[in-house]
């Protein structure tokens, strides 16, 4: 029989084909880099078939080497599957959980989550990524995730979502607002106001801007001010610059940064939210994150949410 490639060698090359960078495909995988680029020089030999080209500069697919590529994730992903069906059957909730959650979550949510894990789950080995929802899904559907906590739904081919709750939006605003403290604003109120959203990129971005839409503000209308994360969106507020729209589970953490921030609520039915549990279709540990939704649904009674049926 012909020499067959090794699981190293496939691993070390959808690296180098990943990144186009031997130095930085060799520190995501944990390999030294003489051993990755040894590795696909072995691949190649055996194969005997140029994959990269190689510069003094960059590297580039060959041509077989784009098409193997996509051949050598496949054989990966599939060798991946087959140990955590392994896993799976061999005992549930040990082992490593690789967690993705996005970043207006995660302040809020994790300190729940980890002391239920670390609970009822005691065997189980939460890693947590704060991510956002592209990289998120991106790192679960290949593999690089197990699981995530986002807001849904999402429309994309490949996973299943288990809903957790719904929360409603509050209004953050400066102290003395004319807003400030009512608890019967009309979403249409949103159609003239001094906005603060976080930057592109983030989900809860463009769910704001979709209410604001829903409430009659042009699509093109001017932003205020935008903001890598909550904490200094409502440092802006808090200097005047505007107003912003906040989850209710992020509202207590983050308004309590300033005592030049007030809130406002909105008449019912108030904008929401879903934030759900997120797994690939098919894989081993189906039942096992099932189970954890629904822990995590009575776990999460405390906060100010509306939690889902299953």
């Amino acid at each position: 029989m012909p020499r067959q490639p090794t699981f190293a060698q496939l691993r070390a090359f959808a690296a180098v084909a990943e990144h186009l960078h031997f130095r930085e495909a060799a520190a995501a995988i944990g390999m030294s880099q003489p051993a990755l680029s040894g590795a696909v020089a072995a691949l190649e030999e055996t194969l005997d078939i140029t994959l990269l080209e190689r510069t003094t500069r960059k590297v580039l697919l060959s041509p077989a080497g784009e098409r193997l590529a996509v051949r050598a994730r496949s054989v990966l992903e599939t060798v991946r599957e087959l140990v955590e069906e392994a896993e799976a059957a061999r005992a549930p909730f040990t082992g490593a959980l690789r967690l993705g959650v996005i970043p207006t979550c995660a302040p809020y949510l994790l300190p729940t989550v980890l002391r239920l894990i670390r609970e009822q789950f005691p065997d189980l080995e939460p890693r947590v990524h704060e991510e956002r929802t592209a990289e998120l899904l991106e790192g679960l559907t290949g593999g690089r995730l197990d699981a995530l906590l986002l807001a849904v739904p999402l429309g994309h081919p490949g996973v299943i979502e288990l809903p957790l709750y719904d929360e409603d939006f509050a209004l953050v605003l400066p102290h003395g607002h004319p807003l400030a403290g009512r608890r019967d604003i009309p979403r249409a109120a949103l159609r003239d106001l001094d906005l603060i959203l976080l930057d592109e990129g983030h989900c809860l971005r463009e769910q704001a801007l979709e209410i604001c839409q829903e409430a009659g503000r042009e699509a093109g209308a001017t932003m205020a001010a935008s903001a890598a994360g909550l904490s200094t969106l409502v440092q802006l507020v808090a200097g005047g610059l505007g107003v912003t729209l906040l989850p209710r589970t992020a509202l207590k953490v983050e308004t309590a940064r300033s005592e030049e921030l007030a809130t406002g609520f909105f008449a019912d039915p108030a904008p929401t939210r879903r934030i759900a549990l997120v797994m690939r279709t098919g894989t081993a540990r189906a039942e096992e994150f099932e189970t954890l939704a629904r822990a995590l649904r009575r776990a999460l009674r405390p906060l100010p949410v509306r939690i889902s049926r299953p």
